[in-house]
C-alpha cells in the first residue's frame, strides 16, 4: 500500500511520518487534503507532547489536524451521496474512530484522509469550486464562532463587544454583523489584528494596551448603571474570544444591569475574579463550547461571504513548510491564522 506523509504531536515541534495510505471500505471516503488549518488545541497537544495516555502522566502522540478541506479521491461501493471529485469540508466528531485531529485515530495535517461511513450532513459538506480550499478550511473554527454567537441570543438593537481578535473573535465579530447586530465593537492589543476586525466589518475597535476601555465603550454605547445606580457603559453582550483573567474581570467592572458575557475561549485560571460584581449587574454568564450543530449551518454562508472570510488567513504555507508553519502558530503574535495548503498533485 502507497506511504502518505502525516503530522503528529511531538514535544513542542511537529513530528512528519511515513504513514500507510488509508483504504476506504464500503460506507467510507477518501479524502485529499487540499487546506488544513493551525488551531489553539494544535499548538497545546504540541506544548503537552501528545495527549495524556494513563495516570502515570506518560503522552501517546497523536495526528493533528481538525480543520480540513479537500477533494474526494475514493469512494467505497455503498457510497452514494459524494463522489470522486466533490470539494468537501469535514465535521471532525463525525466518524466512529475518534475526534480528527483530537485523539481520533486519523488527523487532518496529512496528505489524505479517511472519513469512515461517509454521508454529507453528518461529516462532510460539499461545497463549489468558486471558493479556494483555503477559505473552505475556516469551516470549523467559523463553527465555533457560530455557536458563541448563537449562545448569545444577539438581536439587532443590541451593542456587542467581542475580547480577542484572533480568528474565532473575528468570526463571531463577522457573524454578529450578517446576523444584523447594530453596533458591534472589537478589542485587542494588536494593531494589525485590530485593522482586520475592521476590514472584516466591526463598526469601531479598542487597543486595550494604549485606551481606556471604560471610556471608549461608554463613548460608542452610551451610558446605563449597574443594580446600585453605579455607571457603566451601555453594552448589552460581552463575548471573551481571548480567555485572559484580565478581559474575564474588565467585563465584570463594566457590566451594565442584566448584559450578559459569552465565554468561547479557553480561560485562565483566576482567583481574582470579582463575583460580587457579577451580582451588582445580575451578570449572566454563557459558557459556549464547540458546534453541537453548527458545524455545517454554517457552510453556505462561508461560500456566500468566502472574500470576507478570506481576511482572516494571515499565512498560507506549503506542506512541505509544515515546520515553520506550527513555529508561526506557536509564537505568540506572530500570526493570526495559519494554513497549511496542499497541491493537487495525486
Amino acid at each position: 500500500m502507497a506511504t502518505m506523509k502525516s503530522v503528529l504531536t511531538a514535544k513542542d515541534k511537529v513530528d512528519v511520518r511515513d504513514v500507510e495510505r488509508p483504504a476506504p471500505g464500503p460506507a467510507d471516503a477518501l479524502v485529499r487534503i487540499r487546506a488544513c488549518g493551525i488551531c489553539g488545541t494544535d499548538t497545546f497537544f504540541l506544548h503537552l507532547g501528545g495527549m495524556p495516555a494513563g495516570a502515570d502522566g506518560s503522552m501517546r502522540a497523536i495526528p493533528l489536524g481538525h480543520e480540513p478541506a479537500g477533494e474526494i479521491v475514493e469512494v467505497g461501493a455503498e457510497v452514494t451521496d459524494v463522489k470522486v471529485g466533490d470539494r468537501v469540508v469535514v465535521n471532525p466528531q463525525g466518524v466512529p474512530s475518534g475526534i480528527i485531529g483530537c485523539g481520533g485515530a486519523h488527523g487532518a495535517m496529512s496528505e489524505y484522509l479517511l472519513i469512515e461511513g461517509v454521508e454529507t450532513g453528518k461529516n462532510v459538506a460539499v461545497f463549489p469550486d468558486t471558493v479556494p480550499f483555503e477559505v473552505a478550511s475556516l469551516n470549523e473554527p467559523m463553527a465555533v464562532a457560530r455557536h458563541a454567537v448563537n449562545r448569545s441570543g444577539a438581536e439587532p438593537a443590541d451593542k456587542v463587544v467581542v475580547f480577542g481578535a484572533g480568528p474565532i473573535g473575528l468570526g463571531a465579530a463577522i457573524w454578529l454583523k450578517l446576523r444584523g447586530v447594530e453596533h458591534v465593537v472589537v478589542v485587542d492589543i494588536l494593531p494589525e489584528r485590530l485593522e482586520t476586525a475592521l476590514a472584516v466589518g466591526a463598526d469601531a475597535v479598542i487597543n486595550s494596551a494604549t485606551e481606556n476601555v471604560t471610556e471608549r465603550l461608554t463613548e460608542l454605547h452610551g451610558r446605563a448603571a449597574n443594580a446600585l445606580g453605579q455607571p457603566r457603559p451601555g453594552t448589552d453582550i460581552y463575548l471573551d474570544a481571548a480567555g485572559a483573567p484580565a478581559v474575564f474581570q474588565t467585563v465584570v467592572d463594566n457590566a451594565k444591569w442584566h448584559a450578559k458575557l459569552v465565554m468561547v475561549a479557553v480561560q485562565k485560571k483566576s482567583d481574582a475574579i470579582d463575583l460580587g460584581g457579577m451580582l451588582r449587574s445580575e451578570l449572566t454568564l454563557i459558557a459556549s463550547q464547540g458546534y453541537p450543530t453548527e458545524i455545517f449551518e454554517v457552510t453556505a454562508e462561508l461560500v456566500e461571504h468566502h472574500e470576507r472570510f478570506a481576511e482572516l488567513i494571515s499565512h498560507r504555507v506549503p506542506f512541505d513548510e509544515v515546520e515553520r508553519a506550527f513555529e508561526l502558530a506557536l509564537t505568540p503574535g506572530a500570526a493570526e491564522k495559519v494554513v497549511v495548503t496542499f497541491d493537487g498533485e495525486a
